[in-house]
């Protein structure tokens, strides 16, 4: 894939930490697309092609994570997106639950850099 065209959809409702993803990733060459809610997340795939994995925060109101996941699996042209699971919950079961409801991989906050460039080789 070519991470000049391929995007990273980052859905966090807390703007700080799109800040923080953004700039972090696209230091290291990655284009990033952001939504601050799972709504304007799946809003945003509907209508571009080119997002090629998604970053999800676990804890949003409205819709959190788990059931954005649930609400992507369920669609035909969103299930085959792969989502990395970006969560504070870093408890012991967290990263099992995340990857059940369908996360392709985990992430906790404060976020290792060195860690989510690793995952995103995989689909980027």
């Amino acid at each position: 894939m070519d991470t000049r065209t391929k995007k990273i959809l980052i859905v966090d409702d807390d703007s700080r930490n799109i800040f923080a993803l953004t700039a972090v990733l696209k230091a290291k060459k990655y284009h990033c697309v952001a939504a601050s809610s799972a709504q304007q997340g799946f809003d945003m795939m509907a209508n571009d092609g080119d997002i090629a994995v998604v970053l999800m925060d676990m804890m949003m109101p409205d819709m959190d994570g788990y059931q954005a996941m649930a609400k992507m699996k369920a669609d035909e042209t969103l299930k085959n997106i792969p989502v990395i699971a970006v969560t504070a919950q870093a408890m012991l079961g967290d990263r099992e639950r995340c990857l059940n409801a369908g996360a392709t991989g985990y992430i906790s906050k404060p976020v290792n850099v060195d860690e989510l460039i690793m995952l995103l080789k995989k689909y980027i």
